[in-house]
Order: C-alpha cells, then sequence, then structure tokens
C-alpha cells in the first residue's frame, strides 16, 4: 500500500488520516490539504474503491481541489475532503455513519464534512449525531439541505460564461449539451439546460435516471464509453474525475468542456491538450464552487440565501475574469484560475505567520 507521503498526488498535505471501525465496517480517509484561509471543508464520496491506494489517490487530489475551490470563491475555508471504501447501496447503516462521524469530531474542527458522491443529506444527518462538523444538513439552525441544485446552478450559469466567450452566443437555446452523469447535480443541470432550449445527449450507469432524463427532457441516451465521440457543443462531466485524458481528449467533438465533476483532468497537462485542439475548458473548481458556498453560509451558523446568491454572483464574475485574461494571455484557463488562487492561498499564509 503507497503511504501518503509516496504518492505522486502528495501536494503538502497538513493531515492525511485513516479512520476504521471494525464493528461497524468503516474504512475512511480524510484529507485535509490546507487550513492557511480557514478550517478544511469538503464532502464525503464513498465508492467502491478498487484499492486503498486508489483511495488514497483520490482524496489527496479532491482535497487539493478544494484549497484551490474555496480560494477562487473567496470563502474563509480551506481544503478537505473524505473517503469512505465500499458500496453506498450496501454497506452503509446508522452505525457506519454514526462512526463516521466519530471519525470527524476526532479532528476537532478542523475539517468539516458534507455530502459528496455516495452521501446525501440523509446521510448527514445520522453522522451529525456524532459530530456538529457537518453541513449539508436537512433540518437545524442553519440547515439548508442539498446544495446540489446550487452547485447546478453555478454550472448552467457557468456554461452561459463559457458560450459567450468561445460561441459568441448569449445563452444555450438551440446548442447540444452532452452530459456526463445525471446524478443530484447532473439531473438539476439537465433540466436547467431544457428549460434553457437546450438539446440534451446523457450517459449514466443510472438505468432508472437515464429513463427518467428521456422523458422528462427529450434526452438522447447513449453508452457511457459513446459520450465522448457525440457531438455536441457542450460536453458536462458531471460524474467520477480524470475523465479528460489523453485518451478522450481526441475523441470530443465539441468545443467547450465545463461540467460539474471534481478533477475533470488526469493531469495540469492534459488542459494544454484541449487548447491545442481549440476546446475551452472551464476550470471545475470555479464553475462548480456554488455548492461550497452553500456548505459554507450553513458553516458561519446562519445560513443567509442572499449571501449565497451574491457570493456565486462574484464567482461568475470570476469565472468571465478567467476566460477575458486567458485569452489575452494565450494561455490554458485553469492555469489563470490556478493563479489566482495560488495567490490568495501565499497571502493568507503570510498573515498567519506575520
Amino acid at each position: 500500500m503507497t503511504t501518503a507521503f509516496d504518492s505522486p498526488s502528495f501536494d503538502g498535505h497538513e493531515t492525511v488520516s485513516y479512520a476504521s471501525c471494525p464493528e461497524t465496517g468503516l474504512r475512511a480517509i480524510i484529507a485535509i490539504h490546507s487550513t492557511a484561509l480557514g478550517p478544511a471543508a469538503g464532502g464525503c464520496r464513498m465508492r467502491a474503491y478498487a484499492s486503498t491506494d486508489d483511495a488514497l489517490t483520490d482524496v489527496l487530489r479532491l482535497s487539493r481541489g478544494m484549497t484551490y475551490k474555496n480560494a477562487i470563491a473567496e470563502l474563509p475555508l480551506g481544503g478537505g475532503k473524505s473517503v469512505v471504501i465500499g458500496n453506498p447501496a450496501t454497506d452503509k447503516s446508522d452505525a457506519f455513519l454514526e462512526s463516521l462521524g466519530d471519525a470527524v469530531e476526532r479532528l476537532g474542527g478542523a475539517y468539516w464534512i458534507a455530502e459528496d458522491m455516495g452521501i446525501g443529506p440523509e446521510d448527514m444527518e445520522k453522522v451529525a449525531r456524532r459530530t456538529r462538523y457537518v453541513a449539508g444538513l436537512k433540518s437545524g439552525k442553519a440547515a439548508s439541505g442539498d446544495p446540489s441544485p446550487v452547485t447546478a446552478e453555478g454550472i448552467f450559469r457557468g456554461i452561459r460564461i463559457a458560450v459567450k466567450h468561445k460561441l459568441e452566443r448569449p445563452g444555450v437555446k438551440g446548442l447540444t449539451v452532452a452530459i456526463q452523469g445525471i446524478g443530484h447535480v447532473g439531473y438539476a443541470l439537465a433540466r436547467l439546460l431544457h428549460e434553457a432550449g437546450a438539446s440534451l445527449i446523457v450517459t449514466d450507469v443510472n438505468e432508472i435516471a437515464l429513463k427518467k432524463a428521456e422523458r422528462e427532457f427529450s434526452a438522447r441516451v447513449v453508452a457511457p464509453e459513446e459520450i465522448y465521440d457525440a457531438p455536441a457543443d457542450i460536453f458536462a462531466p458531471c460524474a467520477a474525475g480524470a475523465v479528460l485524458n489523453p485518451d478522450t481528449i481526441p475523441r470530443l467533438k465539441v468545443p467547450v468542456v465545463a461540467g460539474a465533476a471534481n478533477n475533470q483532468l488526469d493531469t495540469p497537462e492534459s488542459e494544454m491538450l484541449l487548447k491545442q485542439r481549440g476546446i475551452l475548458y472551464a476550470p471545475d473548481y470555479v464553475i462548480n464552487g456554488g455548492g461550497i458556498i452553500n456548505v459554507a453560509a450553513e458553516i458561519a451558523g446562519r445560513y443567509d440565501p442572499v449571501w449565497v446568491q451574491a457570493r456565486l454572483d462574484r464567482l461568475m464574475e470570476t469565472l468571465d475574469g478567467v476566460f477575458a485574461e486567458a485569452a489575452r494571455l494565450d494561455l490554458p484557463a485553469g492555469e489563470v484560475a490556478d493563479r489566482i488562487a495560488r495567490a490568495r492561498i501565499d497571502a493568507a499564509k503570510l498573515r498567519k505567520a506575520g
């Protein structure tokens, strides 16, 4: 088994902790990348990882992404993430989720947990029985429930901004969007796009969700591997990460890539492959920041929807500026976004040190 220090995805993470509970079957990894801007915050992902090394790679990459996501959204939060090894359909129980809460509580507030792939608001209610460092709850003083709709709204608005820069069009009416993954966020995004007049191509491993999208949005369903070859105006990755790589990028038949998934690029170098093909890439941690903005409002202790919308507006202005600066400097948009995020993180570190 690879140690965190030996992993190529290790990036000076402050803390990587392994949590297990033989009685409940919990096996989890919690990674805190940075607390320079504040306590680390990020969702919990549950998957049947093929190996512990795969889980470690995922949590290291995701937690680093959260540091950049929170910085670019100008939130007083650092970056963290947790992954749980197991089948979310069969391995969860009340005791299992409570033991996950125990693992979060042991970190003493350095990390705030929320839902992500395989973990929903109802699961967070059970985690919250053992720790107060939980966001995305359905009940309580600052509760706002599932942040997926806010994430989807940000993705939808970000797609419109990308279309403006790349296609010089004011909206998505008449365009075709290929959505990879129609879970909570992907399905909410599909609805917004359909209502705005876009045609949809969708894929997922969930046949029920696909049939529903076909019926509700007149979406064309394709097999998971076929989504990369689908001619469209926008490719929206909304499932797992690392889907943009040297194998898939040459197959894309789109001018824009903009979606909800975290860590869409297998490596930062793959964005240059997109740029060389004339494809505009919306940096994932910028465009998908709506959910963490929603979570940040809960962590602050008083959920204010006006504040959430104002922050989302500001994030969209940042995305617009990233595209404009990338065009001016002839750089990938992700490189421009990284520069902005790193400058904010470095400034926070200097303030803490001083």
